[in-house]
């Protein structure tokens, strides 16, 4: 696989993170055609056990997504800005303690975003809870198990 294919391919699994941010986009399943795609060319025993596990993974969170409550975050007053920092905050978190720290990271990102918008920590608090009652645990669901896909293709790619 060239260059520019494996540009391409790390360019969706990045708009797949970006995906599970955003609602209505269907960012896990774009991080799993992403990996489908590079091992159908790539075609070694790592590539086709990285789309087994990543397979495997993004069923297992399907299921568990469903069984979590509905995602409705607007009404918490959720803004971009929120889940921006969010999303750097896994994103922060899963690169300096990997795979653990993509929680207190996706926390930690709502709080701090909480924080600015309302000014004192009990209300900061307060918010943070009612977001990840509503629809934080889902989304830190789908992309922990889009982080860790990702960084096995990053790795794959990497030692092949």
């Amino acid at each position: 696989m060239g260059a520019w294919q494996l540009l391409l391919v790390g360019l969706v699994l990045l708009l797949g993170l970006f995906g599970v941010l955003v609602p209505g986009v269907p960012g896990p399943w774009l991080v799993w055609a992403a990996v489908m795609w590079w091992a159908l060319h790539v075609r070694t025993g790592p590539a086709w056990w990285l789309l087994v596990g990543a397979t495997g993974l993004m069923l297992v969170t399907q299921v568990v997504v469903w069984q979590l409550p509905a995602r409705r975050v607007r009404p918490l007053g959720a803004t971009g800005r929120m889940v921006a920092y969010a999303g750097t905050g896994a994103l922060l978190g899963f690169v300096l303690l990997p795979v653990v720290g993509v929680v207190p990271g996706f926390v930690g990102g709502i709080y701090l975003a909480e924080r600015l918008r309302l000014g004192g920590h009990g209300q900061a608090a307060a918010a943070t809870r009612a977001v990840m009652r509503s629809a934080g645990t889902s989304v830190l669901v789908q992309l922990s198990a889009c982080l860790l896909v990702v960084a096995a293709w990053v790795g794959a790619v990497v030692a092949g």
